[in-house]
């Protein structure tokens, strides 16, 4: 798969805002920390109907995709909403990249094919440097 246009191929080229990866990024932590950590946001997804998916995520193999309707019925309209306006990212743009980075953070927050426990460090991580390692390396790779 070719990572090097990602971001520029999931935006709205109709839609009113850029999809600013930094604010990407922010409404990523803004989605772990409102769920209480990694663990809590898994189990949202999960209770959302995606637990094939998360699994999938979390797990040493594959990664099952997920699409941007289905994450958001997963997440709700009110949180997909509040993170739409705390970005300046249009739901049309967001969700398709949320739908794109989740699985490829989830996995790589769960190396060991576990998720984090409540309480530890690993559960609460500094998405912004992470997903500019993920980003870097995936990005970088052209």
């Amino acid at each position: 798969m070719d990572f090097s246009n990602l971001l520029g191929g999931l935006t709205d080229p109709a839609a009113d805002t850029d999809a600013d990866p930094a604010a990407a990024a922010a409404g990523v932590q803004q989605l772990v920390d409102q769920h209480g950590g990694v663990d809590g946001l898994l189990q949202k997804l999960r209770a959302g109907g995606l637990g094939d998916q998360v699994d999938s995520w979390v797990s040493t193999g594959p990664n099952e995709p997920v699409e941007p309707e289905q994450l958001q019925r997963a997440l709700g309209h009110d949180t997909v909403s509040q993170l739409s306006s705390s970005t300046g990212i249009s739901i049309q743009s967001l969700l398709p990249i949320l739908a794109t980075f989740l699985p490829l953070l989830i996995n790589h927050l769960t190396p060991r094919g576990q998720a984090p426990q409540p309480g530890t460090p690993e559960n609460q991580p500094d998405l912004g440097s992470i997903l500019g390692g993920v980003l870097g390396g995936v990005l970088g790779g052209r």
